[in-house]
């Protein structure tokens, strides 16, 4: 006998001891963050946190726990190994205060500029954001803690996030908000999902068939349960045009398990209702219990804790962990004559200025749920305190210096204070603010921080931007004026520090942009109408099709600010040639290997993603110019050269037929371009699909 068939035996058993009360009392949440207990049976409350960035303060009981940089700072790591251990390390705090589920990671694809929860996400290309979440729910579930990818599907504006439905051709979205949802089941095997707040194509996801049992369950092959966000099937008010939730039987029907925080859909006595008269059956009800149980052996809630992780947080060996994936995050966009990095041994005098010089972005509710609350947090000022100690004297006034560094950027802060119209009128927050609950109005920084680097290089030509940011901005009127920025993505607890090794070059900056910044709003997909964003009628249409992000920009010959996948370094890299294990591929299942052999021609250490693009030479179906499709980080010394190792998997060159509802891949020629961004290729081969 299999462990699978003794797991299914073991929760078959369990099944049929319970009674029907019980089971309807373990289909809703208790008390915020955890399940019904049945003492009789053993079975113990299944508590949750929110955990994309770390164990949220909130949901533990107001501990203090590590804050790892935000989702989008991983991205731009392009670090499969890092987003493992991040995995790990958050599932490890989970388990050392309890928690049996992380609420985490987030997934939705980065459709516009002003979405306010981005820092949470990952990208626009769903082949980045499915590489990074696959080995973070990995390393969640290692520690034998739930992992709960979110938010199941198209959720990607907060403006009207509880009713607004996402008007989405079929093929756009399973080829771009679907794909890596899919990635992660098929791949990494999550014991949860959460569903959006969001209707797509006019049906709640919680009470939609298509997208749980038919998509999720049967073609993806789930075998987790599925929870609804919180609050999400509160009743609407219909007075105000608001949609009808699903009635209690089609939430059954469709899939879901486990209605959080409280009951609305799942209550008692609508249960029984529903069951009496026959519109859900006891076998409806135990499939999804038994999805339920399943996970509940899968954590080890039945077990001897002493044979269970342990779990450890707020250890050194994490923190050490949120500095370095704060440092190989965060992305040097502009440096004018090597400004940077600033050599500790001849800068004498730096003024630092900035509203970000001194924010603590770790506070509770912070951004909304992902916000986590550590014990200390390294501010920018602090880390360079600290590399500047009785060597560099920090000033205030840029023209007494030798080298100015300005803390610029976007901010977060709890959604009841940003929803507060004293906030609104006295910050501005339609220019600055990426939180839960809010989406930006303007992709420029405010007038105030504009002016003030304005001024700032006139004082001082030696001006470096520090930005702290998710979403792309706008550098209209400073760009050009400036000689070197970096972008930070929310660097989390050890920010300061990580930025500072940054600045002093005791790190070269790796990291690349997950995301096209474009030049104006107008020139982003989502931004053609009110129609397309924020939608009307409680409806967003998404007019722009699978053109999302750099698909777009390069259909459209739209020259961007800065191109997906660019990132400078403080030294230089060649790429020399690439030899190809294989020219052909046979199916879906195939792959082939990539050696591509890269130069440290500078005069320092560093490291460098090699970023793999497939052009479909022709198909009868419309595709863009050129898709991710695979990538590799490696790390070189000066001089030194490496065959850097990158798998193309034929799957990835597939696009959704609407025809077969199935992914497809035609017969033909593709051609693999191999560089280090979208735009700066170097090398090019071709391969062919010819099916065996």
């Amino acid at each position: 006998m299999t462990s699978k068939d003794v797991l299914e035996e073991k929760v078959n058993y369990l099944l049929d001891e319970l009674t029907l009360e019980e089971k309807f009392k373990l289909m809703v949440g208790y008390f915020r963050f955890q399940t019904n207990t049945i003492p009789r049976l053993g079975i113990k409350t299944f508590k949750m946190t929110d955990g994309p960035l770390g164990i949220a303060q909130h949901s533990s009981f107001l501990r203090k726990n590590t804050y790892f940089p935000a989702g989008v700072n991983l991205a731009a790591s392009w670090n499969r190994e890092l987003a493992k251990k991040c995995g790990e390390a958050i599932g490890r705090e989970a388990r050392a205060i309890n928690r049996l589920c992380v609420l985490g990671p987030g997934i939705n694809i980065g459709r516009t500029p002003f979405n306010g929860r981005t820092f949470e996400y990952y990208s626009e290309d769903p082949y980045l954001n499915k590489e990074i979440a696959i080995p973070f729910v990995k390393g969640i579930q290692s520690q034998r803690v739930a992992a709960c990818p979110k938010h199941y599907v198209a959720n990607n504006q907060e403006t009207n996030r509880l009713i607004v439905s996402s008007e989405i051709d079929e093929r756009t979205l399973h080829e771009t908000y679907m794909r890596s949802f899919k990635e992660v089941v098929e791949q990494a095997d999550p014991w949860t999902i959460m569903t959006s707040y969001n209707r797509v194509n006019s049906e709640y996801v919680h009470g939609s068939l298509k997208l749980l049992k038919s998509t999720l369950f049967e073609k993806w092959s789930f075998n987790g349960f599925v929870m609804t966000d919180w609050w999400a099937t509160r009743p609407r008010d219909i007075e105000k045009g608001e949609p009808h939730q699903p009635t209690t039987e089609e939430a059954v029907k469709a899939g879901l398990t486990i209605e959080m925080p409280v009951p609305f859909l799942y209550e008692r006595i609508e249960l029984e209702k529903a069951y009496k008269e026959g519109k859900i059956t006891l076998e409806d009800i135990d499939e999804l219990i038994r999805r339920l149980l399943r996970i509940y052996f899968n954590v080890g809630m039945f077990e001897d804790k002493r044979n269970l992780p342990t779990g450890e947080r707020n250890t050194k060996k994490h923190q050490n962990l949120a500095r370095k994936m704060a440092e190989e995050g965060i992305t040097l966009i502009k440096n004018k004559n090597n400004l940077l990095p600033l050599d500790i041994s001849k800068v004498k005098r730096i003024a630092v200025l900035g509203p970000n010089l001194k924010k603590k972005f770790g506070k509770f509710l912070s951004g909304g749920a992902a916000a986590v609350a550590p014990p200390y947090e390294i501010t920018p000022l602090k880390g360079l305190k600290e590399k500047c100690k009785g060597k560099v004297k920090i000033v205030k006034n840029p023209s007494k210096a030798d080298v100015t560094l300005l803390f610029m950027g976007l901010n977060h802060d709890s959604p009841a204070k940003l929803l507060s119209d004293k906030v609104r009128k006295e910050e501005k927050i339609e220019y600055g603010w990426e939180s839960e609950t809010v989406d930006r109005k303007e992709l420029g920084l405010n007038s105030l921080q504009v002016n003030m680097i304005k001024e700032t290089v006139k004082a001082n030509p030696n001006t470096i931007v520090v930005l702290n940011n998710a979403n792309p901005v706008s550098m209209t009127g400073w760009l050009n004026r400036v000689p070197a920025i970096l972008l930070a993505w929310y660097p989390g607890m050890e920010g300061g520090r990580a930025i500072a090794n940054i600045l002093f070059g005791d790190v070269n900056p790796s990291g690349k942009i997950p995301m096209t910044f474009p030049k104006k709003i107008k020139d982003s997909p989502a931004h053609k109408s009110q129609k397309t964003f924020p939608g009307k009628n409680f409806q967003v249409f998404y007019e722009e099709g699978i053109y999302v992000g750099y698909r777009y920009f390069e259909k459209n010959e739209i020259k961007p600010l800065f191109p997906f996948g660019f990132g400078l370094s403080y030294t230089t890299f060649k790429f020399n040639e690439v030899m190809l294990n294989k020219t052909e591929l046979k199916s879906l299942d195939d792959t082939l290997e990539l050696s591509i052999s890269i130069t440290n021609t500078g005069d320092r250490a560093g490291s460098e993603v090699v970023q793999v693009y497939s052009e479909d030479v022709k198909s009868s179906v419309d595709r863009p110019v050129k898709e991710l499709v695979g990538f590799e980080k490696v790390f070189l010394e000066k001089a030194e050269t490496k065959a850097v190792n990158v798998i193309v998997n034929a799957r990835d060159l597939a696009f959704y037929d609407i025809k077969t509802s199935d992914w497809k891949i035609e017969s033909g020629d593709f051609i693999l371009h191999i560089g280090n961004s979208l735009e700066s290729i170097y090398l090019k081969r071709k391969i062919t699909y010819k099916p065996g």
